[in-house]
């Protein structure tokens, strides 16, 4: 992407000024941005519109790029680049809805167009996200889910293309459906699946480190933390200068008491990265599993503003560090968030530890400890800790 945005820096920076002038503004919203667009730059074409979409995509800024994109879509229904990147668009913002039917546009005017079904995947996957959220009011079973086949339906659709392609370009495409395949068989808690899925996208682009990442993600979660660290390494060779690949490596290498490495591993991550709130908050736990707390607090705090407070891993390990301090009171609103997502049976066991203690200006609640360490035992069936803390409360799981 940093060649795409230097390429085209000079092109969006004239266009800018008598294109987007409503891109400019800090508020208002997309409809009514877009509607400044197209009333001051009626003549601008759907190419110029696309190219500024492409070069505020290119800087993470995807309001202004769905402004963009949605321009060039009025000044031509059919351009499929103004289709795409508005649909990408809507994803990033999580428009899950809004990009599924501009993608069911696309798909219909150009059935043989592969980025938009493995786009059009990544949608249905959001939307799957977006169902499992606590607030959502229900939460779909990942392997029922229709959104979840929606998007296999949309890889396989994508996979039937390849053969009418040409060859040279076959790998490389394989490579993403594959790669995002591995994404869904995740969602469906379906672990082999998925490490099989990134192990054949790796295959056929092995060099590309984002599939590496995504393999050693799946592999660590299914308990492989040799085979995950192996992979990261890979990754890390592959882009030295990747502050979010060293940053899980760096992790990884401390899950496995290998602090001598992990430690200048997190540093130079976050060198490489210094305004990441995922390297920064891995570093945060690098030094927490390291038991160095005053470096521990400060990166994963830095995380959490970085990220707006919304990263639950780095509220759990600062939780850990306020539980170990006996700042109750932060501990609990700390494993609170990091349980939000309903999925973590650590977050829910040390919120109910949290809860079961009293302290200055804090009383136990053993109510809601008991509920916490149900849910505990409800994600991880036998968790021992969790069972015990129910027996100290005279209460049955």
């Amino acid at each position: 992407m940093s060649t795409l945005t230097s390429k085209w820096t000079w092109l969006a920076a004239g266009l800018l000024a008598s294109a987007l002038p409503a891109a400019q503004a800090q508020a208002g919203t997309q409809a009514s941005s877009l509607q400044t667009v197209r009333s001051q730059a009626a003549p601008i074409s759907a190419s110029s519109y696309v190219t500024v979409g492409q070069f505020y995509y290119g800087q993470g800024n995807f309001q202004r790029a769905a402004v963009a994109y949605g321009a060039a879509v009025q000044a031509n229904p059919t351009n499929p680049d103004a289709l795409l990147g508005l649909a990408r668009s809507q994803t990033r913002l999580g428009q899950s809805a809004e990009a599924i039917a501009t993608l069911g546009r696309l798909t219909e005017l150009d059935p043989s167009n592969i980025s938009a079904r493995i786009a059009l995947s990544q949608a249905h996957s959001l939307a799957f996200r977006q169902a499992r959220l606590p607030s959502a009011g229900g939460v779909q079973a990942g392997t029922t889910s229709p959104n979840l086949k929606a998007a296999l339906a949309a890889l396989d659709a994508a996979e039937r293309v390849l053969p009418s392609i040409p060859a040279s370009r076959r790998g490389a495409e394989a490579s993403k459906i594959w790669n995002e395949r591995g994404y869904v068989l995740r969602f469906q808690g379906d672990l082999p699946g998925a490490v099989h899925a990134f192990q054949e996208a790796s295959r056929l682009n092995p060099q590309e480190s984002v599939i590496l990442f995504n393999l050693a993600e799946t592999q660590y979660a299914g308990g492989d933390l040799r085979a995950a660290t192996a992979t990261l390494q890979r990754a890390v060779l592959a882009q030295p200068r990747d502050g979010i690949n060293r940053a899980y490596f760096a992790r990884l290498l401390a899950e496995g008491g290998n602090f001598a490495v992990a430690r200048p591993q997190a540093q130079l991550a976050v060198q490489l990265a210094p305004n990441s709130a995922y390297a920064a908050g891995q570093r945060g736990v690098v030094s927490y599993l390291a038991r160095e707390p005053q470096t521990a607090r400060a990166e994963l705090e830095r995380a959490l503003r970085l990220a707006g407070g919304n990263y639950p891993d780095f509220s759990y390990y600062l939780g850990r560090l306020n539980l170990d301090a006996g700042d109750l009171t932060r501990a609990r609103a700390n494993f609170t968030d990091a349980a939000a997502t309903g999925e973590n049976p650590e977050a829910f066991y040390f919120l109910g530890l949290s809860l079961e203690r009293s302290g200055a200006g804090v009383s136990a609640e053993p109510a809601r400890a008991a509920e916490a360490y149900r849910r505990a035992l409800a994600l991880r069936p036998g968790y021992t800790e969790a069972s015990e803390g129910l027996e100290r409360l005279n209460q049955r799981p």
